[in-house]
């Protein structure tokens, strides 16, 4: 089905449309059998994403997610007549927490304002408390559990839709490097036998927002959107039965990362982030999938 014009269709808002979750939201609601209205926001709805999308019938709307006092008022404006809103945040790796929860919060305020049928959240576990406090620097993931808590805290319907790591990655700056030896290697801060819980983020996250909405069942609920666990040791293994190349895992210390990472671009501050993300994950697992 197509997206539609029909006034009568309910409407769905996008925050991060031309994004990587929000673009998957977009495909999977579109091949839905139900009709969806779309507005989606972007920074600059002259960039060439932003315009495909139009022509596929979303109407976009450039959006400075910064909360102060006047994008706030644009943003709750932007969410009037709303049925649904999808909201994801700008990572507290590029910013700072305290504005990733400020924008999170922004975007419940206007929710709840508009009088949104089911707000749907991309939250993250929080670290610092799984962790008992022994890993307080994954401020990307400690800020979107604050985000869900408030979600919880003003009484908003709303479904936390937690991404798994993004299998992209291992395209980008976890893809294997090429070594002197001409084998490939995989690094990151984590043990070969530690389970990684990942997603096609491109393709799969948003039919997990499409059965948040569709199947959802009243009040707060949360969704793990992820398509398989993997071990290090099973991801080398796989890219090297489908490249015909050898692929190893090689684990990194904490300084090497933290050198690595610095060393790419990455300040201080992101680098720290990172390790505390792969670290709690590595020991402390998903807490979602426990339960």
């Amino acid at each position: 089905m197509t997206i539609s014009q029909d006034a009568a269709a309910p409407l769905i808002v996008i925050v991060g449309a031309t994004g990587a979750q929000g673009s998957s939201v977009i495909k999977a609601l579109e091949e839905s059998d139900r009709p969806y209205r779309m507005r989606g926001f972007t920074r600059s709805t002259s960039k060439p994403e932003a315009v495909e999308l139009v022509k596929r019938g979303v109407e976009m709307v450039d959006m400075d997610v910064n909360p102060t006092q006047e994008n706030k008022q644009r943003v709750s404006k932007a969410f009037e007549g709303a049925t649904y809103v999808f909201a994801v945040t700008v990572p507290a790796v590029t910013t700072n927490k305290e504005r990733e929860v400020s924008e999170g919060q922004m975007f419940v305020d206007a929710a709840k304002a508009a009088k949104v049928e089911l707000f749907v959240w991309s939250g993250l576990e929080n670290f610092s408390e799984v962790s008992g406090g022994k890993y307080i620097h994954a401020d990307h993931f400690d800020g979107k559990a604050e985000v869900t808590q408030y979600c919880r805290d003003i009484g908003i319907p709303f479904v936390n839709v937690e991404a798994a790591g993004y299998m992209q990655n291992y395209l980008a700056h976890e893809a294997p490097r090429k070594q002197p030896d001409g084998f490939f290697v995989i690094s990151a801060p984590r043990s070969s036998e530690g389970v990684a819980h990942l997603i096609d983020t491109n393709c799969d996250y948003g039919l997990w927002v499409r059965k948040a909405i569709e199947e959802w069942p009243g009040g707060e609920s949360e969704l793990l959107a992820c398509a398989d666990t993997l071990t290090p040791a099973e991801l080398v293994s796989i890219l090297s039965d489908i490249t015909r190349k050898t692929v190893k895992f090689v684990p990194l210390t904490n300084e090497q990362f933290i050198g690595r990472a610095i060393a790419s671009g990455r300040s201080e501050h992101a680098a720290m982030a990172m390790l505390d993300m792969f670290r709690s994950a590595d020991e402390f697992g998903c807490e979602r999938c426990a339960r």
